[in-house]
């Protein structure tokens, strides 16, 4: 049972890593036919890898007896960060998240020691305050109505100037800042302090607290904006602020758009939204519900062994993750004019699932059968007495 569980979790994972792909080289989203499958893709894989990121690394904390030195988690945001910058540097119109997630790791590490109340208070507050503070800190930095959503680069490293500017993209003005995808994380490891995974009820804890928490999330949102609600005044503030976008079918997507769906600082009706990636208190929210439905459900199919089974492809992406991801990033670099589609979708998964699968059973019964930049990472931050599940991309 305790491997099927772990099943169930890197399936979780790897269906979040094969999301990112159908945003990446999938087509438009629609609301029709098999386009709901890359509407539900849209904002929410990126937000879902990261919630299963602090949840596996709560329960990599739970299975390690001794405290991690603290040169195991430097050693890997290092290198998280070096692949980071290098594939970003590659192709700069790539939005990398691996040095964001360096920062993310780092910065979890002083809530690794909080108790469990502690963290879940914590992680509560962050849902709101993390996109609070953006907001304001966003008029504070010039950012009030674009000027978001880049991602570091090594130039940015070469003097201090330029890496202030990298670590203001880091926290508050990137594509993913530690403002508003941090709460991810916190509220990732305080689910995996909550739950039990070798139990059934923390299935159901999973599945109906996960709901809820989507439908409180974009039900609000909708409500606040539609029957009668914020719309209007927030398309005032985008008649006020952002007069070019009035020229678009929707002038407030348009927006979003512009800076990759950051919020700009232009009106307080802007956290009502719950769009992708608009990095507002309640998308935080329905995407966090999103995340924990999913990690339910799989661990819930897993414990089945026939289902199991069937879970084995999309589990093997998942348990490669970081591999998967540095991959696929430098296919997208190799081929900049590939169209985005649903064959070139196809074409990635396919290549996802087939090429996962060989790896663990080419390398069965070894360390590397998790991947070779996982079995890397590992070998250079594992402590000894560290148990399968490790954190990082790979969870």
């Amino acid at each position: 049972m305790g491997a099927n569980r772990l099943i169930g979790l890197d399936a979780a994972r790897g269906i979040a890593v094969l999301g990112m792909f159908a945003v990446h080289v999938g087509p438009t989203p629609r609301f029709s036919g098999a386009g709901w499958l890359l509407v539900a893709a849209d904002g929410r894989a990126p937000a879902v890898f990261t919630l299963i990121a602090g949840f596996s690394l709560a329960l990599a904390r739970s299975r390690i007896a001794e405290e991690r030195p603290l040169w195991t988690t430097l050693t890997r945001c290092a290198v998280l960060a070096a692949l980071g910058l290098w594939l970003a540097a590659l192709s700069p119109g790539i939005l990398v998240i691996l040095a964001f997630y360096a920062l993310y790791f780092l910065a979890a590490e002083p809530f690794t020691r909080l108790r469990t109340r502690t963290l879940i208070a914590v992680a509560g507050a962050s849902i709101v305050v993390g996109p609070v503070l953006s907001y304001v800190l966003g008029n504070a930095f010039g950012l009030r109505t674009g000027g978001r959503g880049a991602t570091p680069l090594p130039g940015d490293l070469a003097d201090w100037s330029d890496a202030g500017r990298a670590l203001g993209q880091l926290t508050l003005s990137g594509a993913y800042p530690l403002l508003t995808y941090f709460p991810y994380i916190l509220v990732g490891m305080a689910l995996g302090r909550l739950t039990d995974l070798r139990r059934t009820r923390s299935d159901r804890l999973l599945i109906i607290g996960g709901a809820a928490a989507a439908v409180i999330g974009y039900g609000l949102s909708w409500l606040a904006l539609h029957p009668g609600g914020r719309q209007g005044p927030l398309l005032d503030a985008v008649a006020r602020e952002h007069r070019w976008a009035l020229a678009h079918p929707d002038p407030i997507a348009a927006v979003l758009e512009s800076q990759f769906g950051a919020v700009p600082s232009t009106s307080w009706d802007w956290l009502l939204l719950a769009t992708p990636y608009s990095q507002t208190p309640l998308e935080t929210l329905g995407n966090a519900g999103v995340g924990a439905l999913l990690i339910g459900l799989m661990v819930a199919l897993a414990r089945t062994p026939v289902a199991a089974k069937a879970l084995g492809p999309v589990a093997a992406v998942g348990a490669m993750a970081l591999s998967v991801y540095v991959v696929h990033t430098l296919a997208l670099v190799m081929l900049p004019d590939a169209r985005s589609d649903w064959a070139s979708l196809l074409w990635y998964v396919a290549a996802a699932l087939l090429g996962c699968l060989t790896w663990q059973y080419a390398w069965r019964g070894s360390p590397l059968r998790r991947g070779p930049l996982e079995w890397g990472l590992r070998a250079l931050t594992r402590p000894r007495s560290a148990g399968r599940d490790g954190a990082a991309v790979s969870g």
